[in-house]
């Protein structure tokens, strides 16, 4: 049985959604916008926070597809990961950048800047211009606070290597809108 959202099956892979999900509108009580950079990860990749199996931080990348794992990055930041793959595998996708759309006044009050660029561009500025936080851990994206809207129309998507990591860095699992002013960091073309 496949968990269908804004178009995408996220019973898939965790590379395919994190490819699938550039373009799309990800919301947080009305406030967000398009969603230009992903990363995925999956049990089987020593780079994943599922690969040495279920712990209580992780928990919620083991429950079912198509929901919320949030967690702290470095004790400072939060980072929101859309859960794919059936319930028990252990995958998903970290929202690495947006670009800003809906509630810009809002996300600027959150994140105290004026430069759109800068709002959503990393995870970290993402959760915090959504107020997202550990209280979304775990959440269906299938409902409030969440509202993912599909893509409009065709987008030119690029991947190369993940950033930030320490092991898997070669994976090819990052990916972005090619030419977006709002990544968290350029692609090497």
């Amino acid at each position: 049985m496949s968990t269908l959202l804004a178009g995408i099956d996220f019973d898939a892979p965790s590379e395919e959604v994190a490819r699938l999900l550039i373009g799309v509108t990800l919301l947080v009580d009305g406030v967000g916008g398009r969603i230009v950079e992903t990363e995925a990860y999956d049990r089987e990749d020593p780079a994943s926070h599922a690969f040495s199996g279920p712990t209580a931080r992780n928990a919620s990348m083991f429950g079912p597809a198509a929901h919320s794992y949030v967690y702290r990055s470095y004790g400072i930041h939060w980072c929101l990961n859309f859960v794919c793959r059936e319930a028990g595998h252990g995958a998903g996708v970290l929202i690495r950048a947006i670009e800003p759309v809906l509630g810009l006044d809002t996300m600027r009050a959150r994140r105290g800047l004026i430069e759109a660029k800068l709002l959503c561009s990393g995870p970290g500025r993402v959760c915090q211009a959504l107020a997202v936080t550990r209280e979304h851990n775990g959440l269906s994206l299938a409902a409030a606070p969440f509202e993912l809207l599909p893509r409009e129309g065709e987008v030119d998507i690029v991947a190369g290597p993940r950033i930030g990591i320490s092991k898997a860095m070669d994976v090819p699992w990052r990916f972005g809108l090619r030419g977006s002013p709002h990544l968290s960091k350029p692609f090497r073309t």
